[in-house]
């Protein structure tokens, strides 16, 4: 009985330990690389990712409208130490940084409890193989939400 019970502390030791060394690292990530576009009427949004390479994914966002561009975002995906970050430096806005608080395979989510709009930034791979950025937090007192969805498209 001891021996059982010795074996089974080991294995849940284990598992616990192999749980524990997994952390996210930006390869993890490498599903949102490639370019992704929404649009409607006059208006158009491109957001391309590069493949991770060197502890980083480089990405910018470029929205035209009539012809001209109204916004852009320089994006980063990047590790320090053991922690992921997402820092966007917005057009005529500071640049901020997310801290990956959870990942699946097809979901990353991103949390800066003390930036104005948005708090959490979050990325998902839709089943169709679509892609929803979706931005979330508290904007003058109310909870806000907003989605933004993507399809794939071939980089030019």
């Amino acid at each position: 009985m001891k021996t059982m019970l010795l074996l089974l502390f080991s294995l849940c030791s284990f598992t616990v330990l192999s749980a524990q060394e997994q952390k996210p690292t930006i390869e993890n990530l490498a599903w949102i690389s490639g370019c992704w576009e929404r649009s409607g009427g006059s208006r158009q949004t491109i957001e391309q990712w590069m493949k991770p390479s060197g502890g980083t994914m480089l990405g910018m966002s470029r929205t035209v409208a009539n012809g001209r561009t109204i916004e852009y975002e320089h994006l980063l995906l990047h590790q320090v130490g053991d922690t992921l970050f997402y820092t966007a430096t917005p057009s005529r806005q500071q640049r901020a940084s997310f801290k990956l608080v959870r990942s699946s395979t097809h979901e990353a989510v991103f949390e800066n409890p003390d930036h104005d709009f948005p708090q959490r930034i979050i990325y998902r791979l839709q089943p169709d193989g679509s892609l929803v950025a979706r931005i979330e937090g508290k904007s003058k007192g109310v909870e806000r939400g907003i989605d933004f969805p993507f399809k794939k498209v071939a980089c030019e």
